[in-house]
């Protein structure tokens, strides 16, 4: 149950009941601190200015209609027109009691919508770098939470599978194989096989003219190109999936939509666009003027949907792309996770994509950008030759991290074991320490923080979970045996509880915004709640009601940190 809407529509009808217009907002948060209750009403102030009236004396009249019997026990005004509600006690028992028995802990389905989810998007014949990990787990995140609300989610990987640069690798491949037979197909060596290529296409004008002839010919679907072009697409396809497998990230090969899908679409996409009189020929270009958008001299901005010599470009695809997934996949929402450079790109596709009338205003088509991963100096993130990070590199150094971490924490644990917790644990710090910040913005890539035992990284909640997994497995019991219902007579045991029944917000927010850092907010301060609640209120030699009525809030925490990291793609550990 999400206690907030619920407050939240309660405060709506009172608002409206005491003589606000319909639809004023209520604006229920969350409250900052304990003293001014569970949750806080703030809409109160902006409806007395529209109705010129006294904002204490209106919130008054909302209190006297507010209609809060059984779930507050107590509700005040504070300041200029605050309402502070606080929750009563017996209420959050039983909130507490129905979600230890419910597996998805009290967090109800949403109404099933198609939701295309567009991330991750690695190249072909290149292998994924660390710019590619924040639209990967940032994106795998959402999905996931998505999915446990019940939506039906499309994974869309948008490779970049097509283009030019297609040309000048199978140009050199015919090359090298007419010269001394088979290239190696590790990705490692189709990297320098990639730039080798580049330089040739740059310096040799003869092997240019042949490239070009191949893109040509793969697009018009030349066997020889296409098998060529495939073997390229599966080589990369089979290394990205060891990141993905590694990373616990739940795109497979079955997810990969690449640019080569909506190839055949982009002829009938200009067509049609110069037939709706959107596209015009502009030196032997095909264009389309947007209003929306101006040059440098104040006119609409002209976006290049086909060259002079009949190519297509990103923006035609990206049109295509946008019209498929609503016309073939049907998607009711569009989330894109692509980096903020790319903004202006895709909105100007999505304004030509909205003219045309390929997807209506109904379908949401979403540009959840992310900010850069910077190393201590502030630039983005490099070898120390300056280089790019190979993301396999990346993830070999966390695991070599958290192994000597975990030697150093627990030498006596069995060598097994040892590997097993120290790569669990470099996974989750590298995810978490990306998840964990707010995703607009930059982030500094810090291997002694992620690592960490103390702050909110990834170590010190999964040991959070494992401490208080353990003080419910000490007790002996199973959750069969608890019998005895919650009580609550402590001021700890009240902020505990308070924080446990706010889990589905924080699901739903993650959802609806794309933000996974509240996800992590929301377990970090839950784990501060559990401390303070473990050291003020005994559980173990407490009388047997208290005891058990301890116990059950100590597992209701054990599952809500375990299903919101799992909701993070982060897997929990019974032992540290």
């Amino acid at each position: 149950m999400n206690i907030q809407a619920l407050i939240n529509d309660k405060v709506s009808q009172a608002l409206e009941a005491a003589g606000a217009p319909a639809g004023s907002p209520a604006a229920v948060r969350q409250s900052a601190k304990a003293q001014f209750g569970d949750y806080q009403a703030n809409g109160v102030m902006g409806v007395a200015k529209k109705l010129g009236t006294n904002p204490r004396e209106f919130a008054q009249k909302v209190i006297e209609v507010l209609d809060l019997d059984g779930i507050a026990e107590k509700v005040e005004i504070a300041g200029p027109g605050f309402i502070n509600i606080f929750l009563c006690k017996t209420w959050l028992a039983e909130r507490a009691e129905a979600a230890l028995t419910d597996e998805r802990l009290g967090v109800t389905k949403e109404e099933q919508k198609t939701i295309v989810v567009d991330y991750s998007a690695p190249n072909v014949a290149k292998e994924m770098h660390v710019g590619h990990l924040r639209s990967t787990i940032i994106g795998d995140a959402v999905v996931r939470t998505l999915e446990h609300l019940g939506h039906k989610v499309v994974r869309a990987n948008h490779i970049g599978d097509w283009g030019t640069q297609f040309g000048m690798l199978i140009a050199n491949l015919e090359r090298v194989q007419q010269e001394s037979g088979e290239v190696s197909m590790e990705l490692s060596d189709l990297e320098a096989f990639y730039r080798e290529s580049k330089k040739l296409y740059d310096e040799d004008e003869e092997f240019a003219k042949r490239a070009r002839n191949y893109v040509v010919k793969l697009q018009s679907g030349d066997e020889y190109c296409a098998e060529m072009w495939k073997k390229l697409v599966d080589v990369t396809m089979v290394q990205n999936q060891r990141n993905y497998d590694r990373l616990n990230v739940s795109l497979t090969r079955d997810n990969v939509m690449g640019e080569s899908m909506y190839n055949d679409m982009l002829p009938g996409i200009v067509a049609d666009l110069k037939e709706k009189g959107l596209a015009v020929e502009d030196d032997g270009a095909q264009v389309v003027f947007l209003d929306e958008y101006k040059n440098k001299d104040g006119e609409p901005m002209g976006v290049i949907i086909q060259k002079r010599d009949g190519g297509f470009l990103y923006t035609t695809t990206d049109i295509a792309c946008a019209k498929y997934r609503y016309e073939q996949l049907g998607a009711d929402r569009v989330l894109y996770f692509i980096d903020s450079r790319q903004h202006q790109h895709l909105m100007q596709a999505w304004t030509i994509v909205r003219k045309a009338g390929y997807v209506p205003e109904e379908v949401t088509l979403e540009h959840h950008a992310f900010g850069m991963m910077l190393g201590k100096d502030g630039r983005p993130f490099k070898t120390r030759a300056g280089g790019t990070v190979r993301l396999a590199d990346l993830l070999d150094e966390a695991e070599e991290r958290a192994a000597k971490l975990i030697e150093d924490k627990n030498p006596e644990l069995a060598a097994a074991e040892k590997e097993n917790i120290a790569k669990t644990v470099a996974m989750a710090a590298v995810k978490y320490a990306d998840l964990s910040k707010h995703r607009t913005t930059d982030y500094i890539f810090d291997w002694d923080n992620m690592l960490a035992f103390e702050g909110n990284t990834a170590p010190y909640m999964q040991y959070a979970y494992t401490r208080v997994a353990s003080i419910f497995k000490r007790a002996g019991v199973e959750q069969a045996d608890l019998t005895h219902p919650v009580v609550i007579n402590e001021e700890k045991e009240q902020a505990l509880l308070s924080s446990l029944l706010q889990f589905e917000e924080a699901v739903q927010t993650v959802a609806r915004e794309g933000h996974p850092h509240v996800m992590c907010s929301y377990l970090f301060e839950l784990a501060g709640k559990f401390s303070s609640f473990y050291e003020a209120c005994p559980i173990l030699n407490a009388e047997e009601e208290v005891k058990q009525s301890r116990l059950k809030l100590a597992l209701l925490t054990a599952k809500t940190i375990k299903q919101g990291l799992d909701l993070l793609g982060i897997e929990t550990l019974e032992r540290m």
